[in-house]
């Protein structure tokens, strides 16, 4: 998983528009990659359960789950409090994660993956806002297209 830092930089970013969309699954797509090749680079981290294989588990049902309850016709706005909240905690901890792992600061990852994550949020919250109320789209068709993006995305960005 070690890469040249404008590699890891576009990681973190790029996993936090992820934690932007969906907030469990990015750190889910992180954990899984993190399982298959874990690094030393973590052992003495708090971040270093992330490796873990119940952990990688848990975070795939927790993730699966948020992606249902999206699809709730009264779920909260993701950019209310504490949705966002969330969503930038998820983010810091991917951004904070990639660059422990690349040997860099993860206070940089951290300020990197949040705001990705808070950018990302209020992004797709008015596109798929645009596409419901003015394209017309069905709420549920702008949720599973949303996923489907989010699931391909953070797969690609996960093995770069």
């Amino acid at each position: 998983m070690k890469q040249t830092t404008q590699n890891y930089t576009l990681k973190a970013l790029g996993m936090g528009a992820i934690a932007g969309m969906r907030a469990l699954s990015a750190p889910a797509i992180l954990s899984n990659e993190l399982q298959d090749a874990p690094t030393a680079l973590l052992a003495n981290s708090p971040l270093r359960y992330l490796q873990k294989g119940p952990v990688a588990t848990g975070l795939k049902w927790l993730a699966v789950t948020e992606m249902a309850g999206d699809k709730v016709p009264n779920s909260p706005d993701r950019i209310a409090l504490p949705q966002i909240g969330v969503r930038a905690i998820s983010g810091a901890v991917v951004g904070a994660t990639i660059f422990t792992v690349n040997n860099d600061s993860p206070l940089k990852g951290a300020a990197l993956g949040g705001v990705a994550a808070i950018a990302a949020t209020y992004a797709t919250f008015y596109l798929r806002k645009a596409l419901h109320d003015k394209g017309k789209v069905p709420n549920l068709i702008c949720g599973l297209i949303e996923d489907g993006i989010m699931l391909k995305s953070g797969l690609a960005i996960a093995k770069k």
